[in-house]
């Protein structure tokens, strides 16, 4: 039965206390060695602490999406054009930039303070009875952890609110991650590459193997994935459990039309949907509009509408108008996100080197040559070596720096370090958000490009130096600034 539940502790108090419980926990997103293991992330304790709530994750239709990037831009295009075919969406994804309420949106508004605390209030007696447990002698040696606990709490609040439907994107991986305890209508993978390889494997092959843990019997699978190694595993693990799949380049396919000088000229990107044998209903949807920059997001737009084919498939009603609708109002930031204009600002969260390849394509596809300033950060564990050498050529002046609210980020002298291994010269360091903006500040001319990169950590805390501290008064709507798209997000 639905409900809507009352909050029970709306102040800003019960806020702040349940985001003191999470903190509490055991949270690999701040973790410098994080684990992959199924002594630390077990199945059965999502479960336990799902049936002690009353398995609120059977009372959901689902949409799995897993990839080592794009997962959380297909999530979200889907869940926008389902939401404009009618339909009460949910979305939990991770992590967030500003507040942790992101990770839970419903109908694309982030769940309240007073939801948030409310869902904390009701998870944490199954919690502390769990951490109770756990221990020398128990099943687990820790209760529940900050993810597990969060996916739960997004499936309570989902199931709450009567959705339609759940998009749940994965954590990490997929066969070991706190999502993969769905019954999901269509799994999706849209990407595989290098990231997490401590804990997925070294090889495409062995990283391909553990995303595809989310693959059901019998259930659609849509893949995004083109390299010709992991894309056998895929389809090796869909024949053999007898789920129907559908693979981008294969069965549908799509154009990309770029934008061209946005920092003159703002305009979204358009793209071409193909599946004529696939999805009859969708094929030849040409022109469509795609808010977010990039040939990777045109992919990840593709994915998106192949899955939204298998619902229709499956008797769902999405029309060519929702599609359009859903696409044009797509809001995910931080992912090749222009925030103003004179100097280009670029505010992006790519951590691995392909989502670096996907950035600078899409710079050199959008944006006007000219001279630009890279302000990048990282965290513990990411291929860094690669992703600067896929940076240093493409940018006249390197600022390296470090987030704080994180213990994972590399300290900026170490980048740098990096960075003149690989030959570049004149980078300067600033060992915080703050320095790096009055660095980046003085450097830049008005007919300069300025891109930060490197972590959705950075991505957050360079966002909230730039709207504290502008470098001149904001641009017309026509590139979304700072301080709307804040409005627009809350």
């Amino acid at each position: 039965m639905c409900s809507n539940v009352p909050s029970v502790d709306s102040s800003h108090e019960g806020r702040e206390s349940a985001l003191r419980f999470l903190d509490g926990r055991i949270n690999y997103e701040r973790d410098r060695a994080v684990p992959y293991r199924e002594r630390d992330l077990k199945l059965e304790r999502m479960k336990e602490l799902l049936a002690r709530l009353g398995a609120p994750h059977r009372r959901l239709r689902v949409v799995h999406v897993a990839g080592t990037k794009g997962k959380g831009s297909t999530a979200a295009m889907l869940g926008a054009i389902l939401c404009a075919a009618g339909y009460r969406t949910g979305l939990f994804t991770s992590p967030h930039l500003d507040r942790i309420e992101e990770r839970i949106a419903t109908d694309g508004q982030p769940c309240s303070g007073e939801a948030l605390a409310d869902l904390v209030r009701r998870v944490r007696p199954a919690v502390e009875a769990m951490d109770r447990l756990a221990g020398p002698g128990g099943a687990d040696e820790h209760g529940p952890t900050y993810f597990e606990i969060i996916a739960a709490m997004a499936m309570l609040h989902f199931a709450d609110r009567c959705v339609d439907v759940a998009i749940l994107e994965v954590g990490l991986g997929g066969r070991l991650d706190a999502t993969n305890v769905c019954f999901p209508q269509v799994c999706a993978i849209t990407s595989i590459g290098f990231d997490h390889t401590r804990q997925l494997g070294n090889t495409l092959a062995s990283i391909a193997r553990e995303k595809a843990g989310i693959i059901k019997p019998g259930v659609p699978v849509v893949s995004g994935v083109t390299n010709a190694e992991p894309r056998g595993v895929i389809r090796q693990i869909c024949r053999r459990r007898g789920a129907p799949l559908a693979e981008l380049g294969q069965d549908f396919d799509f154009r990309y039309h770029p934008p061209r000088h946005l920092e003159e000229h703002p305009a979204p990107a358009r793209f071409d949907f193909r599946a004529p044998l696939s999805y009859p209903g969708f094929d030849g949807l040409g022109d469509l509009p795609l808010p977010l920059v990039g040939r990777h997001q045109a992919a990840n737009a593709a994915v998106a509408l192949a899955i939204a084919g298998e619902l229709d498939k499956a008797g769902w009603s999405i029309s060519e108008a929702a599609v359009r609708t859903g696409l044009a109002a797509v809001e995910w930031p931080a992912r090749v996100q222009p925030l103003c204009r004179r100097p280009t600002i670029i505010l992006d969260s790519a951590h691995n080197p392909s989502s670096v390849d996907a950035l600078v394509r899409a710079l050199d596809e959008s944006f006007a040559a000219r001279r630009r300033l890279l302000v990048f950060s990282a965290s513990r564990g990411k291929d860094i070596q690669s992703m600067l050498s896929r940076l240093l050529g493409h940018f006249d002046e390197l600022i390296f720096t470090q987030y704080l609210n994180n213990p994972r980020a590399v300290p900026a002298e170490k980048l740098a370090a990096a960075a003149r291994g690989l030959g570049a010269n004149g980078c300067r360091v600033a060992p915080t958000p703050a320095g790096a903006w009055d660095a980046v500040r003085s450097l830049a001319a008005p007919e300069d490009l300025i891109c930060i990169t490197g972590s959705v950590f950075i991505a957050a805390e360079m966002r909230a130096q730039i709207v504290a501290r502008p470098i001149r008064a904001p641009e017309p709507r026509s590139v979304a600034q700072p301080a709307e798209m804040l409005q627009n997000e809350s």
